[in-house]
């Protein structure tokens, strides 16, 4: 169990609802701002009990009665320096802003990409005032999108905000609509691609559709416009897995154009990442409830692409 001062320590008595849950989702349910996985590795570091023992896993099945111990570390700094890198802002007041991501840009800090990423700006950008939810300061960030994707991408400035925008996020409430151009002419003039997504067990960089334990991913397109060779479309989710549409298109023989680890490791348009644009999103204010969408513009790269003359060649 965590030792440190800087510990927040509950008991909670498993009510009948909660009886024969797992222990991971019991958690989520009585923390909604804080998530399974988060959960997750706090079970796995001994910081949970039932009945005064450490779980043994996040599976562990809750009981009417028992006692379950929590101890959640408060939130702590990360270590994330602010960078002044120019932001495109579609929309900004005291709770949310929205910012439309070009490609080649990394939402987060990870290993080979710790400076110049959306977080590094926006901690510039907005100085003290951004959220920091599930034990770590995570600066403002509630959901992602993949660096070669371009378009709007929500950041919370306060964990309110973050924890109203996270449960939008969780109950499919959020409006996301996308732009992409696929390979092939696809026949039919809209389809619903409904296959659950999980880690890809022949190649651990990707993910895969129908894949034993993945997570349930509904994906909705619609054909904008045919070319000679390829498709526009307009894409709607219900879900938000890792790579969704990525992987939804090539699952049917479509893969988006510029793709090189879902579709031809070579393009002929010689496209940076793939052809994809977070272009609509749209939500209940955090604050009032109000409803607010807000719409990307496409990049320049998309319309050249576009062009009919540039896709008939």
């Amino acid at each position: 169990m965590c030792q440190s001062k800087n510990c927040i320590v509950q008991i909670f008595e498993v009510n009948p609802v909660y009886d024969g849950m797992r222990l991971d989702k019991f958690l989520a349910d009585i923390y909604p701002k804080l998530s399974r996985s988060y959960f997750q590795k706090l079970i796995k570091s001994g910081q949970v009990c039932i009945q005064d023992e450490p779980a043994k896993k996040s599976g562990c099945i809750v009981k009417t009665g028992e006692l379950v111990n929590v101890e959640i570390p408060e939130a702590v700094s990360a270590d994330i320096l602010p960078e002044n890198i120019p932001l495109d802002i579609l929309y900004e007041d005291d709770d949310i802003l929205i910012v439309n991501k070009p490609k080649d840009m990394v939402v987060h800090p990870a290993p080979g990409h710790y400076t110049g990423t959306l977080v590094n700006a926006v901690m510039y950008h907005c100085q003290n005032h951004l959220s920091g939810i599930n034990g770590e300061i995570r600066p403002g960030i509630v959901h992602r999108i993949d660096k070669d994707t371009t378009g709007s991408l929500i950041v919370c400035k306060n964990d309110s905000a973050h924890a109203a925008i996270a449960a939008q996020l969780k109950e499919h409430s959020v409006t996301r609509r996308y732009r992409g151009i696929v390979a092939g002419r696809i026949r039919d003039g809209e389809g619903i691609i409904n296959a659950a997504i999980g880690r890809d067990p022949k190649n651990r960089l990707k993910m895969a559709a129908g894949v034993k334990n993945g997570r349930p991913a509904v994906t909705h397109y619609r054909v904008l416009e045919r070319y000679r060779q390829h498709s526009y479309l307009e894409f709607e989710l219900e879900t938000g897995r890792t790579h969704q549409i990525r992987v939804h298109m090539a699952s049917i023989g479509h893969p988006l154009l510029g793709d090189s680890l879902y579709g031809p490791a070579k393009c002929r348009f010689h496209l940076q990442g793939q052809c994809l644009h977070a272009m609509v999103i749209g939500f209940a204010h955090p604050r009032d409830g109000r409803y607010v969408e807000v719409t990307a513009p496409l990049p320049e790269y998309f319309l050249k692409l576009t062009d009919a003359g540039e896709m008939i060649l």
